[in-house]
């Protein structure tokens, strides 16, 4: 399945920027941007996000495939690839799968591991909040409190609520995404190597990437290496975007 894109920056090898959770490609637009300066940047909209079709399925594997099949379409590959959480773990996927597609690889706060099932509280509050008679995200956040105790995340989850002349509507397809949540925290039975440079990118603040991982990161992708932004959590390029950019920028080059 062909995914949007939008493209930033005229000209300088290709980057393609995918979000995690929950996310969209408008997520990386300022990080695109200055990017985009070096770079021709295209961020995408994995399925069942942002402005990407609703389709039943979206296991890791399928995923990639899509991804694979947009680089294809755009005709700009090999390229580098970063991926943030889920859009790290179907980067990896990506590059173990479509090596040939993937020039390096920088994976953000995610590893080829198995995370204990998480938002699920979220997706259900987000699904069976009542849009009937909204007329302000206030009056949606509102009903996300008891489920999202944290303000930054609600407001996050809120990105994706459309409010327009037809009503209120989420962007996502938020049953799906709640039933294959087990599967998105885990990781597909999956095998083979990619040899091209890796680069880990994970908060000090952040338990995703642990010292205990480094042995199976290594059997996928033997050429690692790791980068710490130590005052960042779990949303690293948008906590700390000078430290990212810093980070990962060599590393494009």
């Amino acid at each position: 399945m062909k995914l949007p894109v939008t493209a930033y920056g005229e000209s300088g090898s290709p980057v393609v920027v995918m979000h995690g959770l929950f996310g969209s490609g408008r997520n990386w637009m300022t990080a695109a941007r200055r990017l985009a300066s070096a770079h021709r940047v295209y961020a995408f909209d994995l399925r069942n996000h942002g402005t990407s079709p609703h389709v039943d399925t979206m296991s890791y594997p399928e995923m990639a495939a899509d991804v694979q099949e947009t680089i294809a379409d755009l005709g700009v590959g090999p390229v580098a690839l970063i991926g943030h959480s889920m859009g790290g773990k179907t980067a990896m996927v990506t590059a173990l799968q479509y090596p040939s597609v993937v020039e390096r690889l920088v994976v953000v706060d995610a590893a080829p591991v198995t995370y204990p099932p998480a938002f699920t509280d979220y997706a259900r509050a987000m699904r069976t909040a009542d849009l009937s008679n909204v007329q302000r995200r206030a009056d949606v956040e509102a009903q996300l409190v008891d489920a999202v105790d944290s303000a930054g995340t609600r407001a996050f989850l809120l990105q994706n609520l459309i409010l327009d002349s037809e009503g209120a509507r989420w962007r996502p397809n938020l049953p799906v995404i709640e039933a294959v949540l087990p599967e998105i925290s885990g990781w597909p039975d999956i095998t083979g190597t990619y040899e091209g440079p890796t680069l880990f990118v994970y908060g000090g603040k952040s338990d995703y990437v642990q010292q205990d991982h480094r042995a199976t990161i290594a059997t996928y992708f033997p050429h690692v290496q790791y980068a710490e932004i130590p005052e960042a959590g779990h949303w690293v390029h948008a906590e700390r975007l000078d430290d990212f950019l810093t980070t990962i920028t060599p590393f494009l080059a």
